[in-house]
Formats: C-alpha cells, structure tokens, sequence
C-alpha cells in the first residue's frame, strides 16, 4: 500500500506544482499560484503521515518505508531548487521570460556547481537516515525495523558516488566548450 501512496505523492507534486505555474504565469493569479505552490511540500507531509500510521499501526518496515524517508529527504533538499528551475521554465514558456540558464559545461564553474548538488545530495542523505532513525525508535521493536537499517549503507552509497563524480569535475574539469555567457543569473 505505501508504494501506491508514494507515487500518488509524486503524481500530486507534479500535478500541484504545474497547476501553480499555470496559475502564475497563464491565468495570472498570482494569490492562487503562491497558495499552490506553498502547498507542494504537504504532499510531504501527507507521505510521512501515510508512514508513521503503517508503522504505528504495526507494520513489519520494509523497503517501501526506506524509499519513503528517501523520498521526503530528496524532496526536501532538492524541492527549492527543482521549483525554482520549473518556474523559470515556465516563466520562459508561457510568460516570454528569458530563456534559463544552462549549468556550466566544463571548467572550475561546472565543478562548483557539482559539488553545490553534492551538498544538496548530502543534505537529502542526512534526512533520510534521520527519518530512518526516527522510524527505528518509533516501532521500538529490531525485528520489525532490520529492513530499515540496510538503508544506511544504501545512503552512504548513493552520496559517496555522487561525492566521487563531483570530485572527478576538479580532477579533470574540462573546457568551459565556448558556451557563450548567459544573459541570466544561474539558479
């Protein structure tokens, strides 16, 4: 039942946030669009919710729980910055606003920018394993939470491997490949 929650949730963030973006920039209803879009992150909120009652409810965690706390953490991290993105593609579609940025190609630019989504990586990682922890000791019961504890490592894994591909833009950065300069700050 929790993965047919968890996609429903990300169905509901796309649907919430394009029906904000319209809101914004096609019908100019700019109360109505900030009201959806301050309401993205309940879909969050109804997740969690959806997995602490399974939990409390005395269910035996497993990997659909891990992929929840995944989800809310990258959700967290990566949300503001996956909004602002949509809004300014938006913005450039329906509102004749200037064309986004595209993230640096090569360079000392390119590796700042990986290593500014490694942070963010690092940070969704933190979540995760807080939200995992979190679900240990609110079941309180190792033979019910062992699925959960495999999920560390996975964490580490995944920010690890994103660590080494961030590292490898300053070992070898590359040309900037003569992308002329944007015309916009990059977000």
């Amino acid at each position: 039942m929790l993965y047919a929650v968890i996609i429903a949730c990300e169905i509901g963030f796309w649907v919430v946030l394009a029906a904000g973006l319209l809101a914004r920039y096609a019908l100019r209803r700019r109360r109505l669009s900030t009201a959806l879009l301050v309401a993205a992150p309940l879909v969050d909120v109804v997740l969690l919710a959806a997995t602490v009652a399974d939990l409390r409810g005395g269910a035996t965690a497993n990997a659909s729980h891990g992929l929840a706390a995944a989800y809310i953490g990258f959700s967290i991290a990566f949300g503001h910055r996956l909004v602002r993105r949509a809004d300014a593609h938006a913005a450039h579609r329906l509102a004749d606003g200037p064309k986004p940025p595209k993230p640096p190609r090569g360079g000392p630019a390119r590796a700042a920018y990986e290593w500014r989504l490694w942070l963010h990586a690092v940070l969704a990682g933190a979540i995760t394993c807080a939200l995992i922890a979190g679900a240990i000791a609110l079941v309180g019961d190792a033979a019910r939470t062992e699925e959960l504890e495999s999920w560390f490592p996975r964490v580490g894994t995944v920010v690890g491997v994103w660590g080494v591909i961030a590292l490898s833009y300053v070992l070898f950065p590359g040309a900037d490949r003569d992308r002329p300069p944007s015309r916009t700050s990059p977000g």
